[in-house]
Parts: structure tokens; C-alpha cells; sequence
């Protein structure tokens, strides 16, 4: 074996011990005996990423919007997926957040906007400190305000049967109900590149 392939051989069997979960779930001791399988390389292990039909399970809605993200709006996704998996909900709930957000930020973590300001919507999903969404401060934490929208989605009956758009709505009380389905294929594609990420 030439000094290189062991080095990496050697370095993948010391992160599959110190992390004990390249060789099986957290918590499986990895068998060092002379008769264990060999390590599965790192990249091989990646999880596959979430089936379409449970992203958008009616389907897609007419005609969808797309706008390119930064990096600020791109971490304000992965900031949306990480509240979502903390919550306990699925990659359904996720995909409505996004969208939500989409529709009502554009993914940005807006402060208050003056003269072009919704009352004293603020955040990304606009929530008002005045109905009762929280503080200034924990509206415009992306954590705090994501946890605020699924709360609430969490009390709606059948929001995963029901069309992402309706589903928002019963959240957000929007004057514009039906904007929200225009995302849903974005917010469907960026759970599924970011969901295992």
C-alpha cells in the first residue's frame, strides 16, 4: 500500500471512530477487529435528498416566480431548514416557510422599511411586532421568526393536504392570499439542495 492511500485509508478510519457514525447510526460502537468492513469513504455517505412528491405533494401551482439568491438570502434558507428540523417538522413545513418568506421578503431580513413600509411589518416573513409576532429584535432573528411562522402553521388543521398558498395564508393573513403559490417550486428546489447540507 503506497504511503498516500494508507494516509487517507488511516484518516477516514480515525474520523469514522472519533465520530462513530461512518460505520453506522450515532451510538454503534465501530468493530476494529481484524474483521470489520472497511471504512466507507466519507463522501459516500451523503443522504440522498428529499423526494419531490413530498416537497410539493399537489403538485406544481400555475406559473412560478424565480429570483437568483446571495449569500445572505442563501443562509437565511439554511437558517429557515435548521429552525424547521428544531421544531420537529418535515421538509413539507420547510418548503411552505420558504415560500412564505420568498413571497414576503424576497429571503431578506428586512428592518423597518419608512414611507415603504407594511405597517410595522418587519423580518423575513414580515411579521408585526403590533399582532403580537414579537419584539423588533426576535422578529428579525431568522431562528426566532421562522419558529413564530411554524407555530403557527402547526395550528392549522391539515396544512400538509392542503395547497401551499392556502396554507400561508391561514398564517399570514395577507392582502395578496394567492402570491404565495408562485414560489413554491423555488422554495421546493432550495429544501432539496439545502435539506442534507
Amino acid at each position: 500500500m503506497n504511503t498516500m492511500l494508507r494516509k487517507t485509508v488511516l484518516g477516514v478510519a480515525g474520523l469514522a471512530f472519533a465520530g462513530g457514525v461512518i460505520g453506522g447510526p450515532v451510538g454503534t460502537a465501530l468493530d476494529t477487529s481484524a474483521h470489520a468492513a472497511p471504512a466507507t469513504p466519507v463522501a459516500a455517505v451523503q443522504a440522498e435528498k428529499p423526494d419531490t412528491g413530498r416537497l410539493m405533494p399537489n403538485g406544481v401551482p400555475g406559473d412560478q416566480s424565480r429570483i437568483p439568491l446571495d449569500a445572505e438570502q442563501t443562509a437565511n434558507v439554511k437558517a429557515i431548514i435548521t429552525a424547521t428540523k428544531k421544531a420537529g417538522m418535515d421538509e413539507r413545513a420547510a418548503v411552505v416557510a420558504i415560500a412564505t418568506s420568498l413571497q414576503e421578503s424576497k429571503l431578506e431580513n428586512l428592518g423597518h422599511l419608512g414611507d415603504r413600509n407594511d405597517h410595522d411589518s418587519q423580518g423575513l416573513f414580515q411579521q408585526r411586532p403590533s399582532s403580537g409576532w414579537g419584539t423588533v429584535e426576535q422578529i428579525t432573528d431568522p431562528e426566532y421568526s421562522t419558529t413564530a411562522f411554524l407555530k403557527g402553521l402547526k395550528q392549522v388543521d391539515g396544512w400538509k393536504d392542503m395547497p401551499l398558498t392556502q396554507a400561508a395564508q391561514t398564517v399570514q393573513v395577507s392582502a395578496y392570499p394567492d402570491h404565495y403559490a408562485q414560489w413554491e417550486k423555488q422554495a421546493a428546489d432550495l429544501v432539496a439542495e439545502h435539506w442534507n447540507s
